[in-house]
């Protein structure tokens, strides 16, 4: 649906390009990032903005969303609960409603019904997890993405050890999916009310109807608190634990943890429903949230069939616009983008299933093997880094050197931290208000190396070398900022055995000096025309590089690859590229280089990979049979992609063929980290995975630890391994640690 007359242009620096629907509380759009990320913001309606009350539960609905941390989730890209019109931007989901898709083609039945009650129930028990009780599980608040079902719309949710805030005067919820509970006495539901509400949920998507449906929402609430379900069409193995979850008493339904056993014990077949296969289903999904006067106090529902005029339920809001023509990248569904944050849901169902169990969730605690010898003194530890005047989340990186963590990022140019207990030897902190893009460059044995912006109108940075022992810095050199635009990645500066190679600030040559002293050992200047940046391979120095035209343009399309001589900077003869491409790292002697899938001028994913070696002059290329978007990585010569919602994806770059796909938990992961047998992944929430190299088992994973964004794409890794400890770097300059053959249990 194209924007209206009177839509904003911008929300927040988000350019808008289209209305998604609207519905009571506000007005959803799609937009994009300035990398060109698709995003769906949520804009509240005006008249909502002057009401305390309103804004305490948008305010709860931002938070909600951002504490949960599992599969399938929308994640919270940015919020403003406090801005003068409140708005809120989470990843794009692409997808029909359950309501949707029953309404077009029918109830399910079979391994399908059977693989979305078990993703529900993960998705529940995700959310159950991080103390947050949705209370309003409905068809419509069910995506059915490509990557399994997801469960959204935080606007209800409470954490459930907070007060229920309900408007006043208000039963807020949707009486076909409510529990008896939440009708009766709002403020004591917990996390069993979601059950009964997905119990109703599993009667619909079977039969197309609720199994308290009545003609009017009144008849509805009180068959919920005073009738037994109706469940004739309902095949007999599901039905058993349908009845269990609509049992009217909280304490005697499941958990989403037992609920979850429950439903892998059911065949996988459950036959198909007397309504299958005759097209689409008559609903009666309500799609917004009702505003119901009880007539009676919140004790208990009066029979509204002994009253004729019963007081008539407040109009519904505006149904959800039909989906606008849009490619299939950008197709959402609508009442997804009205929802717009979503909620762990089916990894594990609806993701490929290996030889060596089952995708997803871990039902033992396998861990990884010991990778090494533990600091002496270990023990678990977190702490904090904090920086400059104010920090910038989520880019604090470490490596770590026998008993020393060295990190550098968000507001820190760099610090020392013990490996054993987490404590600081020294930090030194960025002066003035620290920018987006600081980070860690490495560390040799003696000097800790960091980059650091300028002035905020200043498009050049500086390298600052750091004494390991005693933080006192060194020296410090103006460096190029083009590397971002050559090899799509920040690469302005590189460490190389004990020197360090940065672009100087004019953007014409690369400088290489002793990485203590300071002392210059080489320049050597670009190929005339053109713009480079370092890229290490091993103990080796290449350059990438790419004309000026195309890097003015942002279109890399005729890169090329040089030796760099480490002795006297002397460039080799140029290796033509087809790009835009990224180098990832080593395969052998080889370097390995993603190439990017463009949309326009937007990068969105990646298409292929190519392989270049240097010394024989070969160049591979190798496509994809289908572009992964997420963030990439490489470990032991094998290529990963991490999706924005916690897929991870092995490939060969040889060949350029999936070895293995794995749903986790951890959206917006980076990574991998190889160490101990195993492989890491961490979010910006602090949530780690452990999967096995070879087909990607889930060994096990942890609960958040820092309030952080989910979703995110293209951050480098947060994990480091320290002999046989994992340290991980979280939001906030948070860091924590922990014994990788004991790993905090989840749950």
């Amino acid at each position: 649906m194209s924007l209206r007359v009177g839509d904003p242009a911008e929300i927040g620096g988000y350019v808008l390009e289209a209305r998604l629907g609207s519905g009571g509380m506000g007005t959803v759009f799609l937009a994009r990032t300035g990398s060109g990320r698709p995003v769906a913001i949520k804009l509240i309606h005006q008249q909502f903005a002057a009401d305390d009350e309103f804004r305490t539960r948008f305010r709860q609905e931002v938070a909600a969303a951002r504490r949960v941390s599992g599969a399938f989730t929308a994640a919270v890209v940015d919020a403003a609960p406090d801005a003068e019109q409140p708005w809120m931007a989470t990843s794009y989901i692409e997808g029909d409603t359950l309501s949707q898709h029953i309404a077009a083609k029918g109830p399910l039945g079979g391994a399908a019904l059977r693989r979305l009650a078990i993703g529900l129930a993960e998705a529940l028990r995700d959310i159950h997890r991080v103390g947050v009780v949705h209370r309003d599980l409905k068809p419509s608040n069910v995506v059915l993405s490509p990557e399994g079902p997801r469960v959204i719309d935080f606007g209800i949710s409470r954490a459930a050890d907070q007060q229920t805030l309900t408007m006043t005067g208000r039963i807020i919820g949707t009486p076909p999916f409510m529990s008896p509970e939440q009708l009766q006495a709002p403020r004591g539901v917990g996390p069993r009310s979601d059950v009964f509400s997905l119990g109703t949920l599993l009667v619909y998507s079977v039969t197309g109807h609720g199994p308290f449906d009545a003609d009017s929402p009144y008849m509805t609430a009180y068959q919920v608190v005073h009738e037994e379900p109706t469940l004739d069409a309902v095949p007999q193995p599901l039905r058993a634990v349908v009845e269990r979850c609509l049992d009217k008493e909280p304490e005697r339904r499941p958990s989403a943890d037992e609920l979850l056993v429950l439903l892998r014990d059911l065949p996988a077949d459950l036959g198909a429903t007397a309504g299958q296969g005759e097209g689409p289903a008559r609903t009666r999904d309500a799609r917004t949230e009702h505003d119901l006067t009880p007539p009676t106090p919140a004790a208990g529902l009066a029979d509204p069939r002994q009253d004729p005029n019963p007081a008539a339920p407040a109009a519904e809001a505006a149904a959800i616009s039909r989906r606008r023509s849009l490619p299939r990248h950008w197709r959402p569904a609508l009442a997804v983008a009205v929802a717009v944050v979503a909620i762990a849901g089916g990894a594990a169902v609806f993701a490929s299933r290996g030889a060596d169990g089952p995708a997803g969730g871990t039902t033992g605690r396998t861990v990884a093997a010991p990778g090494g010898t533990l600091p002496d003194g270990f023990a678990p530890w977190r702490t904090t880094v904090k920086g400059g005047q104010a920090d910038i989340p989520d880019e604090l990186r470490c490596v770590a050197r026998e008993e020393a963590v060295f990190c550098g990022g968000g507001g820190v140019v760099a610090a020392r931290l013990k490996a054993s207990d987490g404590s600081r030897v020294w930090t030194v902190k960025s002066p003035g208000v620290p920018r987006q893009g600081m980070h860690l460059v490495g560390a040799t044995k003696d000097t800790v190396l960091g980059y650091r912006f300028g002035a905020p109108d200043s498009a050049h940075g500086e390298v600052v070398a750091v004494d390991a022992d005693t933080g006192r810095t060194l020296w410090s050199v103006r460096s190029g900022a083009q590397s971002q635009a050559v090899a799509g990645r920040s690469l302005d500066a590189a460490v190389i055995g004990s020197a360090v190679v940065t672009v100087d600030a004019s953007g014409s040559r690369f400088e290489a000096r002793e990485a203590h002293s300071g002392d210059l050992a080489w320049t050597s200047p670009f190929p005339a025309g053109t713009q480079c940046a370092p890229v290490p391979l091993g103990a080796r120095l290449l350059a990438l590089c790419a004309s000026t035209e195309e890097v003015d343009a942002l279109e890399i399309r005729h890169p090329a690859l040089y030796t760099v001589d480490r002795a006297s900077g002397a460039l080799g003869k140029p290796l033509a590229l087809k790009g835009p491409v990224v180098p990832m790292g080593a395969d052998g002697g080889r370097l390995v280089l993603l190439r990017e899938h463009r949309e326009g001028p937007a990068q969105a994913g990646y298409e292929g990979v190519t392989l270049a070696d240097p010394d024989t002059r070969e160049v591979t290329y190798s496509a994809f049979a289908k572009p992964y978007e997420g963030t990439p990585g490489i470990a032991n010569g094998t290529v990963y992609v991490s999706s924005g919602t916690g897929l991870v994806t092995a490939i060969d770059p040889a060949t350029g063929r999936r070895k293995w796909a794995r749903q986790t938990g951890v959206e917006g992961a980076s990574g991998p980290v190889a160490g101990g047998g195993a492989l890491y992944f961490s979010s910006a929430t602090g949530r780690v995975v452990a999967l096995s190299p070879s087909k990607g088992t889930q060994l096990w994973t942890t609960n958040p630890r820092a309030d952080g964004l989910t979703g995110e794409q293209g951050a480098s890794p947060r994990v480091t391994v320290a002999g046989g400890a994992l340290i991980v770097a979280a939001a906030k300059n948070t860091l924590f640690a922990f014994d990788v053959g004991k790993p905090p249990k989840a749950g």
